[in-house]
């Protein structure tokens, strides 16, 4: 009988990241970028990832929820001159100084900036220029003066009621970016506010890595389409589409290929039929329990080395999970249950396929972290599943130690704070995560949580 290991959720990561890239170094050796996947890059804790393998060029307003396979430096300065940041009137500071209402500063207003226009007015001391926001900065002005706090007395001179200091209400070229300097890094995962600033910076095409594509394969001979009529001990796939929702949520591709019935050539058959197409990643629904659903393990086994890499994770739900590579192809076997299904996913396949499709992560609260190539970054990019809202815990919770647990809670409001209310079912309940706000953590070698006691809920 052969005996797998059950791994921390982590250490199957760092597992599995080391056998992909190790098998797809054997197939091409040096990557096209000079680097090798799954090899340290020098700092405790990192990652340097050659993967993915595929860069395409793509429009700048196609780019949002991308990972970007350049770093960004920026060619040009933002903004490309001094402007003004209010409507008001470019003057030398040193003019204004003691200027108030009983006692107002009087300069000669030279003259008026266009808006989108370059000015070639100057600013000589005991002058003002106006200038709408946005505007070019005149030569020899300092600073603007907000024209609520002015007053024109004729056409030739404003009144200054309020001081300014140097470089108050203005923006000076390059403030914002400076040319030369590095603005995204390789690994990173477009925001809106990013594209705006390439947008900035005159960008119009990004190089991005190719979204990851994921096949994903239900099994079970009880599991049906889940837009058929159900028939006495059948039951509706719940597990693919909401699979496949979450791979399309988190930049992937995927694809579904049916569902397999519990034979092991029929499923040996669909996956291997998945890894001569090409999929970045294989997730498989059921098949990963005890008894009938070894069919899973046992094909996983023959596929090739490295194979099987751990059957089970030290994580409930979804202990029951199948790990494997083949090809250099991660294989999955997700559990059936639809509650353990979906966390599996989010704890370990989601930051998978990030690193496959690119995107620097970050692993653990001790904020160990895989880079997507290239030297590491002075800063891990901050994942969505890390961010958290603190509550007081509203019941006690048990656990058993050697497995790191995550309860289901709903958030309600008392007394001015908010409280995590666990919600009871068992994981084949897809109810439980319906009615959930998030998840709470009960740390590998705890015995559980007393009420009262203050958590972090991950929004889920």
């Amino acid at each position: 009988m052969e005996f797998f290991e059950v791994l921390r959720v982590e250490e199957a990561i760092l597992k599995m990241v080391h056998e992909i890239g190790e098998e797809r170094d054997r197939q091409a050796g040096i990557l096209d970028d000079g680097s090798k996947s799954g090899v340290p890059s020098g700092a405790p804790g990192t990652y340097a990832s050659g993967l993915p393998f595929k860069v395409e060029e793509i429009p700048l307003l196609s780019s949002v929820g991308r990972v970007l396979a350049e770093e960004v430096i920026a060619g040009d300065d933002l903004p490309p001159f001094d402007r003004s940041t209010v409507d008001g009137y470019a003057v030398r500071a040193a003019d204004t100084f003691g200027a108030g209402e009983s006692s107002p500063s009087l300069l000669y207003l030279k003259g008026e900036v266009g808006m989108g226009e370059e000015t070639h007015l100057d600013v000589n001391p005991g002058e003002a220029v106006k200038i709408p926001t946005g505007g070019m900065l005149p030569e020899g002005a300092d600073s603007v003066v907000m024209v609520e706090n002015t007053a024109l007395l004729d056409p030739v001179t404003v009144e200054i009621r309020r001081p300014v200091v140097p470089r108050e209400n203005v923006i000076r070229r390059g403030e914002d970016i400076s040319a030369g300097t590095t603005l995204l890094r390789r690994g990173k995962r477009l925001r809106p506010q990013d594209v705006a600033a390439l947008a900035g910076l005159g960008r119009s095409v990004v190089r991005v890595y190719k979204k990851p594509r994921v096949a994903i394969l239900s099994t079970g001979d009880e599991v049906i389409p889940f837009w058929e009529p159900l028939s006495p001990g059948k039951i509706r796939d719940m597990n693919a589409p909401g699979i496949f929702s979450a791979v399309v949520e988190d930049g992937g591709e995927p694809d579904f290929l049916g569902i397999a019935k519990d034979d092991v050539k029929d499923l040996e058959d669909r996956i291997r039929q998945a890894l001569n197409r090409g999929y970045d990643m294989i997730l498989l629904s059921g098949g990963s329990s005890v008894g009938s659903r070894d069919v899973t393990l046992s094909v996983m086994r023959d596929l090739g080395n490295p194979g099987v890499l751990a059957h089970g994770l030290a994580l409930q739900p979804g202990k029951p999970t199948v790990l494997g590579v083949s090809k250099g192809v991660p294989i999955v076997g997700l559990p059936g249950h639809p509650v353990s299904a979906m966390i599996v996913y989010r704890q370990f396949v989601r930051p998978l396929l990030a690193w496959i499709g690119g995107e620097s992560i970050r692993l653990g609260d001790e904020g160990r972290k895989l880079e997507a190539g290239g030297e590491g970054q002075e800063k891990p990019f901050l994942r969505l599943s890390e961010c958290y809202v603190e509550a007081r815990l509203g019941r006690n919770l048990h656990s058993s130690p050697g497995r790191e647990e995550w309860v289901r809670v709903r958030l309600e409001r008392e007394g001015g704070e908010w409280v995590a209310v666990p919600i009871l079912g068992g994981s084949a309940m897809i109810s439980t995560l319906v009615k959930a706000d998030g998840l709470v953590c009960i740390p590998l070698f705890s015995n559980g949580i007393p009420a009262g006691e203050i958590v972090k809920v991950y929004p889920y």
